[in-house]
């Protein structure tokens, strides 16, 4: 085997530990099938009070090729803690991935950077402990209008979301969304088609084909249409006209410069009837495991899963050699 030694890390404690686990498998498959030296770590192993203490892996790795998704791993805590060690790792850094994992903070710098979003409430976390749900029901008919979507702001893969129809179903999402103990967003439900703009490159990111989702068991993309089977189609590319097709891959360029994301992310857009986009939200670690999206929009650009790790193994090595060279 030859090149750099990678760590492929993945797992840990989130809702979206399963999932993770399978995109490590697959890319550590990839990777191994390149010739790569490869290792599979869960990161509850490496966290602090794990079973494998920093001397244990730092020192015979060269990079760690991120699989985490959601809490914990994609929201800048394991990049944290990679920058101290300076260990170089694939993906976002730190600022980006924090920023892209709360829902709220995202829709701030989408709107900074003039990217089109639904209108929304934000109800911070200290608020959603102590306030009486049903005191919002005036102030959302009135802002929003009904139906609703409530989300948990760092939740993921659907997790923490529900749409609620009329204020007489409020008080049950209210308490399942505030349930997670985080700031909950209120944003007015969008009825539309869906899709998703993996971008991918370094230095200059470039989108790859979109992808259209179709739930076929609910009129959104609910976490039981994403994993069951038959639970949606999910075309690649998007049949759309050509114009729509490179609006949606100039609002996921655009979307991915603003939060300053390196290597790779995908962003949801929802486009109504009248063809008016809204972003939804950003991934820095999309899902690699044989169903996910981004592995579908790679094939169909004619990229392989050992392909895209191995570019984003280099670029990892490329920014980590020039901040080294920075200091």
């Amino acid at each position: 085997m030859s090149g750099p030694r990678v760590i492929v890390l993945s797992g840990g404690y989130s809702s979206e530990r399963d999932v993770s686990l399978r995109s490590g498998e697959a890319v550590s498959r990839a990777l191994l099938a390149r010739g790569h030296a490869v290792r599979r770590l869960d990161l509850m192993e490496v966290l602090p009070g794990g079973s494998l203490a920093p001397e244990a892996w730092l020192p015979d790795t060269d990079v760690v090729m991120l699989a985490l998704h959601g809490s914990g791993g994609e929201d800048g805590l394991v990049q944290g803690m990679l920058e101290l060690a300076g260990m170089p790792y694939t993906g976002s850094a730190v600022l980006a991935s924090a920023t892209a994992m709360d829902k709220g903070a995202t829709k701030r710098v989408y709107r900074a950077a003039g990217l089109p979003v639904a209108p929304d409430l934000l109800v911070p976390a200290r608020d959603v402990r102590d306030a009486d749900p049903a005191v919002l029901v005036p102030k959302v008919g009135h802002d929003l209008g009904w139906p609703v979507v409530l989300k948990a702001v760092c939740q993921g893969s659907t997790h923490g979301i529900e749409v609620v129809r009329d204020p007489l179903d409020w008080a049950r999402a209210w308490a399942v969304v505030a349930g997670y103990g985080e700031d909950v967003l209120v944003e007015a439900f969008v009825r539309g088609r869906e899709f998703t703009v993996p971008v991918w490159g370094y230095p200059e990111p470039e989108a790859l084909p979109i992808v259209e989702i179709v739930p076929r068991i609910a009129d959104y993309f609910t976490l039981e249409a994403k994993y069951q089977p038959g639970g949606a189609d999910e075309i690649v590319p998007a049949v759309v006209a050509p114009e729509v097709a490179a609006m949606l891959a100039d609002l996921g360029v655009r979307a991915h410069r603003a939060l300053g994301c390196f290597g790779v992310s995908r962003t949801d857009v929802l486009v109504d009837a009248d063809g008016r986009p809204f972003l939804l939200e950003t991934n820095t670690v999309p899902g690699m495991t044989e169903g996910s999206l981004l592995p579908k929009a790679l094939a169909a650009a004619g990229v392989g899963l050992g392909d895209f790790a191995e570019r984003m193994v280099h670029w990892a090595l490329v920014r980590g050699t020039r901040r080294r060279v920075s200091r």
